[in-house]
């Protein structure tokens, strides 16, 4: 690939601009080396390397070191060469790693001050000053240059990063919904699927009320997608004015499960062939919409999970609302037919499990699912809750 026509410009109007200085500039008490061809030539080899100087930025300052030594070595009016051994320096520190960079500023600084011993009497102190902070300010101004790009690329990588775990937190989300929406009405469904058929012929009535069951399960199921669909297509930034009202059906479909809806669920249970015994305890109020559904969700899959595992057992679901806080405890009687093992170490634990917990950690609370000190399991969940003039 070629240079880029801005180092091309930048070369070559530096070579005609130092050649021209160089040509003009007066010496009338012969302070140095008359110009010839050879002078022209090595401002040439000084400057026209610099169009590959972001390519191969340090065989472009060595050559320049090269280059301008010589040149201040044969006693050449000085001054035009600087430029390029400035140029050249500022390329290696935005470009290089500092250690280099510094090394380089050195080498720089030591050709410099050679150049000064061709200034004219009496100003020699004042260039080598010149030098020192001409050399100082390029290393400065390409170094901050270096810096500022690694800042950029950096930056640039943690958007990317906080982007990518935006959508797996979002992926989550969405696989723990389908889970909570999808697992109990499907086991309940499978339950009540296997009793009508086991009964269809021999109690029709109790067939029947089975495939009604199935059919509950099954609506309640869509509204519940249909629920988490709302939610999931929301645009937070779209305002309300100048917007129409919803009408009853949109706004059923946008409401999201609670506790408010504890005595259907446990209806839908006790239908499939587990009894649930409910208790609530304290002064109910009104939850936060988020922890209302944590702890729907915690019972429902505790529920599911006695569908699945002990659908003989009996089972209590004990709400306590305190002043700050709201338990749940979800416990079977222990008379199960297949009782889950705990995970192995290493083997993750059911999805079941991880979107309690990890529904129950935002708020930030504490869920324990273990075997009940007399028997069966238990599920046991408590939450803070947030309230005015609580405290909390």
């Amino acid at each position: 690939m070629l240079p880029a026509a801005g180092e091309i410009v930048w070369a070559v109007g530096s070579l005609w601009m130092s050649s021209t200085l160089l040509h003009n500039w007066p010496d009338p008490h012969g302070y140095w080396r008359d110009n010839d061809a050879l002078a022209y030539a090595l401002l040439a080899a000084v400057y026209l390397p610099l169009v590959l100087r972001r390519r191969h930025p340090l065989a472009v300052m060595a050559s320049t070191g090269l280059w301008v030594g010589t040149y201040f070595t044969l006693g050449y009016y000085h001054v035009v060469a600087a430029c390029g051994m400035a140029t050249a320096l500022y390329t290696v520190a935005s470009l290089c790693p500092r250690k280099v960079s510094l090394r380089c500023a050195a080498a720089t600084l030591a050709v410099l001050l050679w150049g000064t011993r061709l200034a004219e009497p009496g100003v020699g102190g004042m260039s080598a000053a010149f030098v020192t902070v001409a050399t100082v300010v390029c290393w400065v101004a390409g170094d901050g240059s270096r810096r500022l790009r690694e800042l950029t690329r950096q930056l640039r990588l943690e958007q990317e990063e906080k982007a990518r775990r935006a959508v797996t937190e979002e992926r989550i989300k969405i696989a723990r919904e389908l889970h909570d929406v999808i697992a109990h009405h499907v086991s309940v469904i499978s339950v009540q699927t296997g009793l009508a058929g086991y009964v269809f012929s021999s109690d029709p009535p109790t067939a029947r009320r089975a495939l009604g069951t199935i059919g509950d399960s099954a609506r309640e199921a869509l509204a519940e997608m249909r629920r988490m669909l709302v939610v999931l297509r929301e645009d937070p930034g779209r305002g309300t004015a100048g917007q129409a009202e919803p009408d009853a059906g949109e706004a059923n479909a946008s409401g999201a499960s609670g506790l408010g809806r504890l005595d259907e669920l446990v209806r839908r249970v006790g239908e499939a062939g587990v009894p649930v015994d409910v208790r609530i305890t304290g002064t109910a109020y009104e939850l936060p919409p988020g922890i209302d559904l944590c702890a729907y969700r915690v019972v429902q899959e505790a529920l599911t999970n006695v569908i699945k595992h002990a659908p003989d057992a009996r089972t209590t679901v004990r709400v306590h609302y305190a002043a700050d806080e709201v338990r749940v405890r979800v416990k079977d009687d222990g008379s199960r037919r297949a009782r889950p093992r705990p995970p192995a170490a290493g083997r993750p634990a059911g999805q079941g499990l991880i979107g309690m917990r990890e529904r129950t950690t935002i708020y930030p609370g504490t869920v324990t699912a273990e075997p009940a000190s007399g028997g069966g399991f238990e599920v046991s969940l408590r939450v803070p809750v947030p309230r005015a003039g609580g405290g909390a």
